[in-house]
């Protein structure tokens, strides 16, 4: 990415103690952990607290009653949900975008070394259930693969026959490998961390078969701390915010001019 012209620190108000809620897709763990300990550094008595989960899920959550400030996921659809559904105040605005791989363990049971192996009887995969974004996208990307050639016309229906479990988000996919309990996984671009990587073999996904995921983010309506929300909102989506996504392996999202009201 170009290098960007730094600019001022999004501004943070004098709060007393409070608690800032952020809900946000299992896939954002790392990145907004990171930016939610910036965010505490420069405005002291805040506290940044974190429910990642599925996006789904979360959803559901607040449509139960939780609550929450901002509403960070994986996908377009669950947040256009959220908004139907009165949750959302003001609109989302896309902030980062990532891909999909395929992750297999180093010791490699499945003897997987390309994508068309993973139609192999027998073999035990994880995605995530096709209810997350990430599993609706793993699902659309074996039909594109499919398609394309050298692979056979009923790829995603010979893949999907090896499905060994759906899990409720990303990251318990790429536990699932780690544990040895799969022979491969198909997960974002950006949980392939060190840590991971460094117990995985990754498979990239041709572009032009793969998915392209987009992430809103918004302040929620019955938000108790609106200021503190668009505060972090703004930290997202400012300069700094873009880098630590990209350093978490995220893609930049196209940043609006100014933050949702």
């Amino acid at each position: 990415m170009a290098a960007q012209v730094a600019l001022a620190a999004p501004v943070v108000p004098a709060w007393p103690a409070r608690t800032l809620t952020v809900f946000a897709a299992a896939s954002l763990t790392d990145a907004f952990t990171e930016l939610g300990r910036r965010l505490e550094r420069r405005a002291p008595g805040v506290s940044v607290r974190f429910n990642f989960a599925g996006s789904q899920q979360l959803v559901a959550q607040l449509e139960q009653g939780a609550a929450a400030d901002v509403l960070a996921s994986a996908d377009q659809q669950w947040m256009r949900t959220a908004a139907d559904r009165g949750l959302v105040a003001g609109g989302a605005v896309i902030f980062a975008r990532n891909r999909l791989v395929v992750i297999v363990p180093t010791s490699n049971p499945g003897r997987i070394s390309r994508l068309e192996d993973l139609a192999r009887p027998g073999l035990k995969l994880v995605l995530a259930g096709a209810a997350v974004p990430a599993g609706r996208f793993s699902r659309e990307v074996l039909g594109r693969l499919g398609a394309a050639p050298g692979f056979p016309p009923d790829f995603a229906g010979r893949v999907l026959a090896n499905l060994a479990s759906e899990e409720e988000n990303v990251r318990a996919v790429v536990a699932k490998v780690q544990l040895g309990e799969a022979d491969a996984g198909m997960v974002y671009r950006s949980d392939v961390t060190p840590p991971v990587a460094a117990r995985m073999r990754v498979l990239e996904i041709p572009g032009e078969r793969n998915v392209l995921a987009e992430y809103p983010i918004a302040v929620l309506r019955d938000a108790a701390d609106t200021a503190g929300a668009r505060a972090f909102v703004s930290l997202v989506l400012s300069p700094e915010g873009q880098q630590v996504l990209e350093q978490h392996g995220f893609l930049a999202g196209p940043v609006p001019v100014a933050a949702p009201r």
